[in-house]
């Protein structure tokens, strides 16, 4: 039977030492009903509570015959000051054999243990539960001023408010802005969604197209239009995005530029902007519609691959919040896309191609026009046996791109791209999930042309999978590293 099982079926209370820990808790108790007996070595504070109608009776709680008078009890607080002698009741109830569920006063991390050790269910310190306490009021109130600030730069809208997401938006960044949208649609602000560059993988178009999200590409609007201008999930951006002041910038991570924005909520300790943006969904008391929490959840959930990368709780947190606003079908969906005949050849050229070192696979998929399509082969070679780090790359007219993914714990993926080509390409990305440009010239120093293209090929294999295996710290094919 679980413990939530138990306690809820449990009735009767004893409370061993009442300081103003336990007497605030006996209070508490009898507020609600229930059968509380309290037991005290202060005689004085016996009959004050005696004096309130409260069941209370004078001993010493290391003694005994305690355990003997609580043995009917179905819960036992031991919430004495003294934590020598809540160690010692804990013990003589534990020795008559009594199979009540326990909660112990501690004073420090060693004593819990050691109350653990003996036998308490649950150990409390009221010092680290103050400490939490005023955490939290902390963040509660942080966040309610920053939630009164954020609404005095949309409230200052005079016209539109333009939301830009990172380039080539990731889920977490257009579903962001997705959230941000419907807080100034709630105070009357006409927001629209800008990206700029393209929308990636597969799964990311399925994102936008079944959830109908309106995103208006940069090339076609004029910034200045606007009167209020966000970023939201900018920090991968290697140089600003905007030539003008930013109003609104929100992000999980430090951004590379300094925006010095009217309004700046920058989380690192929290692994996505979504998580940030559900926080103001809740601290505004919006309704959330079905689109709005299913971006969010779709955002956090591929930002932590699933809660398995960097998740905090207040990521878990938000997700539970969501969860029943989701439409599930359509996430379903949206995880789960069809694959394209390109992405379905790329992904069989990437197996064909595939050199394995250990654990560790690099494929060469040739010449591709869809260089998200090695973003997914990437990510379903990871799931062959024995794998726990996959790199993909190939040569997209006059730039080789490489996609990686990894689950091996031990590996920073994006560290080995930006160790292995840092200095001639651009890498971004993650721990487990990372991408490269290089540039093809540089890279071979031929020129890009229908003559050279079997060239290029092999100049380029050659050298990506030797670099990227040096840099993974695994001995290629001959044995010394060449």
């Amino acid at each position: 039977m679980s413990t939530a099982i138990t306690m809820a079926s449990m009735s009767t209370y004893a409370i061993l030492g009442c300081g103003s820990v336990g007497h605030a808790v006996a209070e508490e108790l009898e507020d609600e009903g229930k059968d509380v007996l309290i037991i005290d070595m202060d005689e004085g504070r016996v009959e004050a509570l005696r004096d309130q109608d409260m069941d209370a009776r004078a001993a010493d709680i290391r003694d005994a015959s305690v355990a003997d008078t609580v043995s009917d009890r179905d819960v036992i607080l031991i919430l004495s000051s003294d934590v020598g002698a809540n160690e010692a009741a804990v013990e003589n109830i534990r020795d008559r054999g009594g199979e009540q569920f326990i909660v112990a006063r501690a004073s420090d991390p060693v004593s819990a243990d050691d109350l653990s050790d003996i036998g308490a269910d649950v150990v409390i310190n009221p010092s680290a539960v103050i400490a939490d306490s005023a955490l939290r009021a902390l963040e509660t109130g942080e966040l309610e001023f920053k939630t009164g600030k954020l609404a005095e730069v949309i409230d200052g809208t005079g016209t539109r408010l333009a939301i830009l997401t990172s380039p080539s938006p990731s889920p977490d960044s257009i579903a962001s802005a997705v959230a941000l949208q419907a807080i100034a649609r709630s105070r009357d602000v006409e927001a629209d969604i800008v990206y700029e560059g393209e929308i990636g993988i597969q799964e990311n178009r399925a994102f936008v197209n079944l959830l109908g999200i309106d995103l208006l590409s940069r090339s076609d609007v004029e910034l200045d239009q606007y009167d209020t201008i966000a970023l939201v999930d900018h920090s991968q951006a290697a140089e600003a995005t905007v030539d003008r002041p930013v109003d609104v910038y929100i992000d999980h991570a430090e951004p590379e530029i300094e925006y010095d924005a009217r309004f700046e909520d920058i989380r690192p300790n929290i692994a996505s902007s979504s998580t940030i943006l559900t926080k103001y969904i809740q601290e505004f008391d919006i309704k959330l519609s079905e689109q709005v929490a299913t971006a969010l959840l779709y955002g956090i959930r591929a930002e932590t691959l699933d809660f398995k990368r960097d998740t905090t709780p207040a990521d878990l947190t938000a997700a539970a919040y969501l969860y029943p606003f989701v439409n599930h079908d359509t996430l379903e969906q949206v995880e789960s896309p069809s694959m394209s005949p390109e992405t379905l050849d790329v992904l069989a050229e990437a197996i064909r191609n595939r050199e394995v070192q250990g654990s560790h696979l690099v494929s060469n998929a040739g010449f591709v026009r869809d260089r998200d399509a090695l973003a997914q082969a990437a990510q379903h070679l990871l799931n062959l046996e024995g794998i726990t780090t996959t790199a993909v790359f190939a040569i997209t007219e006059d730039t080789i791109y490489l996609a990686a993914r990894s689950k091996d714990i031990r590996m920073n993926i994006g560290g080995v791209l930006e160790d292995a080509f840092g200095d001639i390409g651009e890498a971004k990305g993650h721990s487990t999930d990372a991408t490269v440009e290089i540039p093809l010239g540089i890279f071979t120093g031929i020129e890009t042309n229908e003559e050279n293209r079997d060239t290029l090929l092999q100049l380029t294999e050659e050298a990506v999978r030797r670099k990227l295996f040096n840099a993974m710290g695994v001995e290629t094919s001959d044995g010394n590293g060449n």
